[in-house]
């Protein structure tokens, strides 16, 4: 078997030492003082559409030109710069934090999405979409958008080793900064349609120039404790543009493919074979200082129990990685009380 190499055009890693001074707000865009550089570019043309609106909400196509990531307190905020078509066009993302979870997707994963990440794994015949060698998803998340006006969906499932785990719908929002929300379980995004620029519409090798450029898109926040297991460490994130069923892989994956046509039938695509790493690294050195300081003001104080409560049952206030807000985070918090140190 070939050796997996980075693609090496541009910085893959991104080291994150402390939460970022200013908190991250959800709008669609990796502003540079928060994000930084992008820690991958697309070096493929798009087959899904070239989008041409300059709109914050509709989009006539899909494309994935840079990724850009930061580490706020509890969550990791991920924009994939580019657009969404909205036609209902799937963008599907998977992490891989901690050892197990799915290096080949299952057919018994939760039915979430009209059992989207089931379409895309076993049907029974030993296929279902594989991923690299040295990754194994354990999170998966997925944004959809269309109709008039404009809504967004998310939704995100457990991959567990063995297959089963939890997962849902998230729920639904909007374009632009009005538009993006946070929800109960912690879970967010922000969408901004406007990009013009970006990789053109072929199959060929793109210009990666204009692709880094490109800073407006699809932004989530995931909260750490959604990943089961995770506490601290390198995060990986494999993402690409989907069909609306989950039923054709585009040729718009991050890392990039260099270069080629759509991969379609997902159950049969195998991302070991095709040059470079085929997904992003993310490197986490440290826990957050301070876990119960949930909106990252320096203190644990009463908006922070409200917003814990708010979460209860839910994933967004998990601060002792039980996967659920209970009791015991609540105990966590009051002992933590006061000015972080």
């Amino acid at each position: 078997m070939r050796s997996k190499l980075f693609f090496t055009a541009l910085p893959m890693c991104l080291a994150i030492a402390a939460a970022s001074q200013a908190q991250v707000v959800l709008d669609g865009s990796a502003e540079a003082k928060l994000y930084g550089a992008a820690i991958a570019v697309q070096n493929t043309q798009t087959q899904f559409g070239d989008a041409t609106q300059g709109t914050v909400d509709f989009a006539s196509g899909s494309e994935l030109d840079a990724c850009y990531a930061t580490i706020d307190g509890n969550f990791l905020f991920i924009v994939f710069a580019g657009n969404l078509e909205s036609n209902y066009n799937k963008l599907d993302i998977f992490i891989d934090g901690v050892a197990g979870g799915q290096n080949r997707l299952r057919g018994n994963n939760p039915d979430v999405d009209f059992n989207g990440i089931n379409r895309m794994g076993d049907d029974g015949t030993g296929n279902g979409l594989t991923f690299d060698a040295d990754f194994s998803a354990d999170l998966w998340m997925s944004l959809t958008c269309g109709g008039a006006p404009l809504a967004v969906y998310m939704n995100q499932a457990q991959l567990l080793t063995e297959g089963g785990g939890t997962g849902g719908y998230l729920g639904t929002g909007g374009a632009g900064a009005a538009g993006a929300v946070i929800f109960k379980s912690g879970f967010g995004f922000g969408l901004d349609n406007s990009n013009i620029a970006g990789v053109a519409s072929g199959s060929e090798l793109a210009d990666t120039a204009a692709a880094e450029l490109v800073r407006t898109g699809v932004e989530v926040r995931i909260p750490l404790s959604a990943i089961p297991g995770y506490t601290v460490g390198d995060l990986k994130v494999c993402a690409f543009i989907n069909g609306g069923g989950h039923d054709y892989l585009s040729n718009q994956v991050l890392g990039p493919l260099g270069g080629g046509a759509n991969l379609a039938e997902p159950r049969l695509v195998n991302l070991e074979n095709y040059p470079g790493s085929q997904y992003v690294l993310i490197a986490n050195s440290g826990a957050t200082p301070c876990p119960s300081d949930l909106d990252l003001n320096g203190s644990v104080d009463a908006a922070d129990l409200a917003a814990l409560l708010g979460a209860w049952g839910g994933t967004g206030g998990d601060l002792d990685g039980s996967g659920t807000t209970d009791a015991a985070d609540l105990a966590i918090m009051l002992g933590a009380w006061g000015a972080c140190s």
